[in-house]
């Protein structure tokens, strides 16, 4: 088989939660691009009319629907619509997901940081701890299930889960409940991966470092933010939306047929350690 081949994604049928900005919409543009049929699915309704306008006048075949992922009834809709509309579900990307504040620490490199009272353990509040949980594990979830509901009878599919870094390792500056999300994300995606396996279904996740997005308030777009960052990541620099593109690329084609249940991290060696 020719590589451009096994790497084809063409006319492949692709639903992208949290599609309409950061992450997700450069794993829309990157399937769009070459030929996939997307479907982006994001809570921002304004963010999806724009994002789909502008991929559609690029003469690419997407379409958007707002959906919050914590109503699950409305996330089965929106996947069934897709379903219906292009006559089978391909491709199946968990991405949406949110931050949860800051962590006990109050910076992000340096010297003597700062404890962070508004991140601490007895300051969590039951509200801030539920909404991440329901975002980014029990939206993940429900939208493996709906998948799992359309590509079982066809006996084929990929699903990608985004987890984080952060389901490998623990980071002060993040809120715990982001991390014990984005773990059990990780664990559910294992599971499924070892259960839809005889249907020829792979699930797969993508575990990104730091990467400039707009969650976490958009802070990552600070430059002097970014610096300090870099200089504990071996790269020399962080990540940006346009860097997960080939991942998505590979983990929704052909080329990645016989791997499942694995979590790919892509952070540029950050977690590895520190390295002049």
């Amino acid at each position: 088989m020719k590589i451009a081949e096994l790497f084809s994604v063409s006319g492949s049928a692709v639903v992208v939660t949290g599609g309409a900005s950061g992450l997700g919409l450069a794993i829309v543009e990157s399937l769009a691009s070459n030929g996939a049929r997307v479907t982006m699915l994001d809570i921002d309704a304004a963010g999806v009319a724009a994002q789909t306008q502008r991929l559609r006048d690029a003469g690419h075949d997407v379409r958007g629907a707002p959906v919050d992922v914590r109503d699950h009834g409305a996330l089965d809709r929106a996947i069934d619509e897709a379903a219906a509309l292009y006559g089978r579900l391909d491709v199946m990307f968990a991405n949406a997901g949110i931050d949860s504040g800051p962590g006990f620490i109050g910076a992000w490199a340096g010297p003597n940081r700062p404890r962070n009272p508004a991140g601490a353990l007895e300051g969590y509040s039951d509200e801030r701890w539920n909404k991440v949980i329901e975002v980014n594990l029990n939206a993940v979830f429900a939208t493996l299930r709906a998948a799992a509901r359309h590509m079982r009878p066809q006996k084929s599919g990929r699903i990608i889960v985004t987890t984080s870094l952060a389901a490998l390792k623990t980071e002060a500056v993040v809120g715990a409940a982001y991390m014990a999300a984005k773990a059990g994300a990780a664990h559910l995606m294992r599971t499924v991966a070892l259960e839809l396996a005889a249907d020829n279904i792979t699930v797969n996740a993508i575990a990104p470092g730091f990467f400039v997005t707009n969650i976490g308030g958009g802070h990552a777009h600070d430059a002097n933010l970014q610096r300090s960052v870099a200089t504990s990541i071996p790269s020399h620099r962080v990540g940006f939306p346009e860097d997960i593109a080939g991942l998505a690329l590979f983990l929704a084609s052909s080329a990645s047929g016989y791997i499942t249940g694995q979590q790919i991290v892509i952070d540029g060696g950050w977690g590895l350690g520190e390295a002049d």
